[in-house]
């Protein structure tokens, strides 16, 4: 199963003379970026902080909806890159848990005259003393926790800036109130104001500029912070199986899949599985009708935007397909799909053991699919 939850702030910090104070917290993007002078002698960069509200996967937790992560449950903040530029090949990104609260504010970085109301480099919710990150200090750019349990990293490649980043042991430190959930800040590893550090903020190494969609964005990729988990079970009943030579050439096909869904509405999508060419044999039921269930655990489902073919969840441990003496079936939360757009569904059935030359992985897509509507 995957459920998802949609920032509710997020906002850019950006370092430097003129933009210590600026907010941002209306802007279509976030941005970590590493400027310098020719001389490298002045560094500025940015970081930016992003906030889910928990309430409801706190609630399913204590419910027994979601498992604890020591029960399988998995959290991946997700950010989708929106023109990244002058990248290494190859570098990281860091997130850590703030500290301390923070206002969103209404401003964006264009603004003339800046809007200084809400927070940026040096102040959390606006432009007094009172509320600096740091009481007397104008470099600060967010404070943080960190040390084991309190950092998350993602590999980045000039081939794929978007990011799926683990973050369990930091969403595991709000929901059991270990330290207040005050969002991410999300940045190159290291620190400002350390030109000796071989660190990526530190150093006088130019790494490009990351950019990714905000809440604000008029796209349909705005953050997400995913929970995975396995919900799958498995009851055959009386029912046969579709075993060895039989999964050679079979059709998958749904029962109950409709043209339209709500969003944020719950489903089950059932479907089964038959031979192509069943053998003969004498029986009061076409062969057709008959249900069987197929291998154990093996079966696993995608879905994907019909139009961009982005995967939205992808074949794994959290879209294992379970089994009833009905045959087999998934369930699936639609909040994590944008309404308005279309969806397909594609189904993986693996057979044989991983390490034997009988091991097969088979894939089938027959316009399976279904739009989200408001």
């Amino acid at each position: 199963m995957h459920y998802f939850e949609f920032a509710t702030e997020d906002a850019t910090l950006y370092e430097g003379e003129a933009t210590q104070s600026v907010n941002t917290g209306m802007d279509e993007i976030l941005e970590v970026r590493k400027d310098m002078n020719d001389t490298a002698s002045v560094i500025n960069v940015s970081r930016f902080l992003i906030k889910f509200d928990l309430t409801f996967i706190s609630q399913s937790v204590v419910d027994g909806l979601i498992p604890s992560s020591a029960n399988g449950a998995k959290y991946y903040l997700n950010l989708y890159d929106a023109g990244s530029e002058g990248l290494p090949r190859t570098h990281e990104l860091y997130a850590y848990p703030v500290s301390q609260s923070w206002s969103v504010g209404q401003g964006t970085f264009h603004d003339d005259p800046q809007t200084t109301e809400g927070c940026s480099w040096r102040f959390r919710t606006g432009e007094t003393t009172a509320d600096q990150w740091v009481s007397g200090s104008n470099n600060t750019g967010g404070t943080w926790f960190s040390g084991s349990g309190y950092e998350a990293s993602h590999s980045l490649t000039l081939d794929n800036v978007d990011v799926r980043m683990d973050v369990t042991d930091i969403v595991d430190k709000w929901l059991d109130s270990t330290i207040d959930n005050d969002g991410f800040i999300v940045k190159r590893n290291g620190w400002v104001g350390n030109l000796n550090s071989n660190l990526e903020e530190g150093n006088t190494t130019r790494y490009g500029n990351l950019k990714y969609f905000s809440r604000d964005t008029n796209t349909i990729y705005p953050p997400k912070l995913e929970v995975r988990w396995d919900d799958s079970n498995w009851s055959t009943g009386s029912l046969n199986a579709i075993s060895g030579s039989q999964l050679d050439d079979i059709i998958v096909y749904f029962k109950n899949l409709r043209p339209e869904y709500k969003q944020n509405s719950k489903t089950k999508f059932r479907l089964n599985a038959r031979e192509r060419y069943p053998a003969k044999t004498y029986s009061t039921t076409a062969q057709g009708l008959v249900v069987k269930y197929l291998p154990s655990s093996s079966v696993f489902y995608e879905i994907k935007d019909s139009v961009t073919e982005d995967v939205i969840v992808p074949y794994g441990t959290g879209s294992r397909v379970s089994c009833d003496r009905e045959g087999h079936y998934f369930n699936f939360w639609l909040n994590g799909l944008q309404p308005e757009r279309v969806y397909e569904i594609g189904i993986k059935v693996q057979s044989g053991s991983a390490t034997s030359e009988t091991f097969q992985q088979n894939y089938y897509y027959d316009s399976w699919k279904f739009k989200i509507v408001r």
